[in-house]
């Protein structure tokens, strides 16, 4: 089971819609990659001004991007959770109140969304579902900073969303 903490700082209320696609998406991926827990994750929508704010702070870069993912724990092999199985040793990876694994957070520019999906050619859904997909797989320790890496991520991605339906 997933936990979404879903923050929307532009309308202030929240896009069910949304939440049950990203709650789909994120509950397939953990599943297919095995992970034995419930989990938290922390969802923002906002804007291209919300999201440059703290892509300056964090990554110390001044522009707007797409997504950010700030995963709560680190995974020694990406996807592995087996490491986590000690709760004692990885106290601050679990909620206290619930239990749940936390993933940590997934901030996605709306503005980005809105433009990429038109630039690519396919539909908002699909560009939502990609973002999600993306950025959980970050927080579960998979990169792309390599080449092998990008491949893989990029793979998984597409074999994760292509599962769901959800194409280009």
């Amino acid at each position: 089971m997933v936990q979404i903490n879903f923050w929307d700082e532009i309308t202030e209320e929240i896009n069910e819609e949304e939440l049950a696609l990203a709650k789909k998406v994120i509950e397939h991926i953990l599943q297919k990659e095995g992970c034995p827990f419930d989990c938290e994750v922390n969802l923002t929508m906002t804007d291209n001004d919300g999201i440059q704010a703290v892509n300056k702070v964090f990554r110390d870069m001044d522009k707007p991007t797409d997504v950010l993912s700030f995963p709560n724990c680190d995974f020694d092999m990406p996807g592995e959770f087996s490491q986590f199985r000690d709760e004692d040793v990885y106290f601050d990876c679990f909620n206290p109140e619930n239990d749940y694994f936390v993933l940590g957070d997934i901030m996605i520019s709306r503005d980005k969304m809105l433009a990429q999906a038109e630039e690519y050619g396919h539909g908002v859904t699909r560009e939502y579902a990609f973002l999600i997909a993306h950025s959980v797989l970050h927080l579960i320790g998979y990169d792309h900073m390599e080449e092998e890496e990008a491949k893989h991520m990029e793979a998984k991605q597409n074999e994760y969303l292509n599962d769901l339906g959800i194409t280009r």
